[in-house]
Formats: structure tokens, C-alpha cells, sequence
């Protein structure tokens, strides 16, 4: 039978399914519904009244929603106990020195039972192996039980742990490590789990030949692809389908979102890049921004406060500094003056501009879209073009300068 991801909700429902369906999109789900929050015995047993197929399955493995440390070697070390000793259950246990709020394990000759923090004796709290939550049981146990468990506790909760009893064949398995079981159940612990995490995942970049420095400050997602010889400054985000290849450089302060990097590019700091495509040997920056659709080629440079979105840039293109190009197409080795705007919004439609290959732009032009520029053409600074211009001309868009001799100080305030 194939393998199905059963999830128990209740408390804003329909928010968690919306949630885990986008997170796990090719997975194949099933929610089931504790109208009343009864206990961790009352979720399970929803769950198998709302998909009794489900008990046709040997084994069922428990896990709270909260504990997002938990590695798969765990999981592994787990069912290779359960199956070699034939166990009806089992539990992770671990070690803690500050076992309170936890489950106690409290061992018998033969089997053992989880005493809850409420119903605990005062000798029983003294008991450091605790309950991680985590659980692997034979389907035909829970079957057998589960309709017994009972709500006789301070709680009056029915207790999912109250399936492991003294003298039954079920074990505790007792892992080293307290960190991998934490519970994440306020936005202090959430701050030490991705803390946790994000250690892990930059420590593996590192030893495969990723360059981090400060990497307590350097957030990476872990679904984003570095290959080797990548530098990364402090305070870089790396987030979602990002793909860095080798030996580029990423500043301080760089966040890049559903991006592609190519070889040997840098990207300066303090710039935004959100579902781009740049290509190899490009500077970026400082301070850009590159938007949605962005594909930037070979050898191009994009400087400061420089704004770019669904643009294509063919090779070599430059736009060195405090523009905006938006919905254009920009030719092979054209340059790009200061204070260049592509007018594409009418305010009611986009429109494109296409400029061609190997032609300038001075300084604070403008161009109305929709428009066409030709290849080795020439944009006179301080012009507004609304007319499409040719191959090979010049084309110039201002009003003549006039010069009064003396009247200047008709406008200068005197002290």
C-alpha cells in the first residue's frame, strides 16, 4: 500500500491544510478533523474513525506537527528496532536535565509507561529520561487499544502515551542528543530551532566548498543550490529554487529569492533579486533591485539603485546607475546612461520597449512605450523619446536652451 501523510487538525483548520498542501504539493494527504480537542488519544483515534483503511497498514508512525529538528536517521534507527525485536511499539526517549513539562519514562522488567508531568508523584519527576512524542507502533496495537484509553487523569485528557504499558512488548529507545526532539511551542524555541537548522545547512555548504563568512549571520533555505568556490559576505538570504554557481561573490546584505546566478559573478551589496536569471561574469549592484523576469546576460553590469523587471539584457549590456528598465528588450553591448526611465505603464496597460544592440543613451532619457530603438543608434542626453528611432540615428528630444544675461538675480534670494 502506498505510503500516506495522515495529519490530525482542529484549532484554524482550514489555515494548517492550506498551509502543508502548498508545502507539500505532490504528496498524498490525509486530514482528519478533532472537532473537540480531547487529547493526543482522541486525535489518533479520529483519524482511524475517519480512515478506517487505514488500520490495514502494519505499522503507524506518530509524530507531532512541532518537532521540525528530528533527522531521518532517527526515523531509520527506530523501525530497524521495531521490526528486529518485533515489538508491538515503540518510543524516542531521551536524556534531559530539565525534565519538566516532559513525560517521564518509567522503565518496568517487561515494557514501560509515560507518566505525564500533571499526574507525576514527586519521586516520578525526578526521572531525567523523558518522552519525545515521537512514536512507531504495530497498527494491530493501536486497534486493540485505543478504544480502551481512558480520561481518568488531572488532565481529563485521553493520553496517547497510555498505550505503553508495563508488560507489554513495547520499548523506549534513548537517543543522546535532547536538541533534534525540541518542541517548537513559542516563537523563543521557534528561534532556536531555525537557529539549529540554519547551522546545519550552512555547515554542509562549507564543507562542500562554499565560502560563508560570519555564517551565524547568513540565512540559507535549504531547497537553494551553492556550488563550490562561492563566497558569501554576512547578512546574505538565500531563499526558495535559488541557484548560485561557483565562484561568484555575494556581498553584505544581499537577499535573493527564486533566482539563478551564473559563474563567476558578483552580486554587490545590499541588492534584491527576486525570480531572475543572470547569467555568467555580471556585477549586480550595489543597492539593485532586480524584480520578476529579469534575465540578464553574459558580461553585464547593473549598478547602483538600478531597477530592472521582466527585462531581457543580451550580452555586455550596462546600466550603470539610478534607472529603471521594465518590460523591455536591451541589444548586445548598448550603454546606458544615468537617470534612463522605460515608461511602460499608461495607466491602464504595460508596454514594451525594444532597444537594439551596440547604441547609447545618455543621461535622463526617457522612452515612451511602446517604442523601438534600432541597432548603433544614439539618445542624446536630458531627451524624452515617444517615437520609434532607426538604425544608425540620432535622435534628440529637448527644448532649445535659453541664457538672459543679469537676470539671475531676479531669483536669487539676497541675505
Amino acid at each position: 500500500m502506498k505510503s500516506t501523510f495522515g495529519l490530525v487538525v482542529g484549532y484554524k483548520k482550514n489555515e494548517v491544510k492550506n498551509f502543508i498542501e502548498q508545502r507539500l504539493p505532490n504528496q498524498q494527504l490525509e486530514f482528519a478533523h478533532q472537532r473537540e480537542q480531547l487529547g493526543t488519544g482522541h486525535a489518533l483515534k479520529t483519524y482511524f474513525e475517519t480512515f478506517p483503511q487505514a488500520f490495514e497498514r502494519k505499522y503507524t508512525l506518530v509524530v507531532c506537527a512541532d518537532t521540525p529538528l528530528i533527522e531521518s536517521s532517527v526515523y531509520t534507527l527506530l523501525f530497524d528496532k521495531i521490526k528486529e525485536g518485533d515489538l508491538d511499539a515503540i518510543c524516542a526517549s531521551f536524556i534531559t536535565q530539565k525534565p519538566k513539562g516532559y513525560g517521564r519514562i518509567k522503565k518496568a522488567d517487561t515494557g514501560f509507561q509515560i507518566i505525564e508531568e500533571k499526574d507525576a508523584s514527586s519521586e516520578e519527576k525526578l526521572i531525567s529520561e523523558v518522552n519525545s512524542g515521537l512514536y512507531i507502533f504495530k497498527t494491530s496495537h493501536i486497534k486493540n487499544f485505543i478504544n480502551k484509553l481512558s480520561n481518568d487523569n488531572k488532565s481529563g485528557e485521553f493520553y496517547l502515551t497510555d498505550l505503553f504499558k508495563p508488560g507489554q512488548n513495547v520499548e523506549a529507545l534513548c537517543f543522546n542528543e535532547e536538541l533534534q526532539f525540541l518542541g517548537v511551542n513559542n516563537l523563543v524555541q521557534l528561534e532556536l530551532a531555525e537557529e539549529v537548522l540554519r547551522k546545519k545547512i550552512n555547515e554542509q555548504h562549507m564543507l562542500n566548498g562554499v565560502m560563508i563568512n560570519n555564517s551565524q549571520s547568513v540565512f540559507i533555505e535549504k531547497s537553494v543550490v551553492i556550488k563550490s568556490g562561492v563566497k558569501i559576505r554576512a547578512n546574505v538570504s538565500l531563499r526558495g529554487q535559488t541557484v548560485i554557481e561557483a565562484n561568484s561573490i555575494l556581498e553584505e546584505g544581499t537577499i535573493i529569492q527564486d533566482s539563478q546566478v551564473g559563474e563567476e559573478s558578483i552580486i554587490k551589496a545590499h541588492s534584491y533579486l527576486e525570480g531572475c536569471q543572470i547569467s555568467k561574469n555580471v556585477v549586480i549592484g550595489p543597492m539593485a533591485r532586480l524584480r520578476e523576469g529579469s534575465v540578464i546576460g553574459d558580461n553585464c553590469k547593473l549598478g547602483n539603485f538600478v531597477e530592472t523587471k521582466k527585462v531581457k539584457l543580451e550580452a555586455g549590456v550596462k546600466i550603470s546607475h539610478l534607472s529603471y528598465a521594465g518590460d523591455a528588450e536591451i541589444g548586445a553591448n548598448t550603454n546606458i546612461g544615468c537617470g534612463f526611465i522605460t515608461c511602460n505603464y499608461d495607466g491602464a496597460k504595460k508596454h514594451k520597449t525594444k532597444i537594439g544592440s551596440d547604441t547609447f543613451i545618455g543621461s535622463d532619457c526617457q522612452v515612451i512605450a511602446p517604442l523601438s530603438i534600432g541597432n548603433n543608434s544614439y539618445i542624446g542626453s536630458g531627451s524624452t523619446i515617444n517615437k520609434d528611432v532607426p538604425d544608425g540615428a540620432f535622435a534628440i528630444a529637448r527644448q532649445r536652451q535659453m541664457t538672459k544675461e543679469g537676470m539671475a538675480k531676479k531669483f536669487i534670494k539676497k541675505k
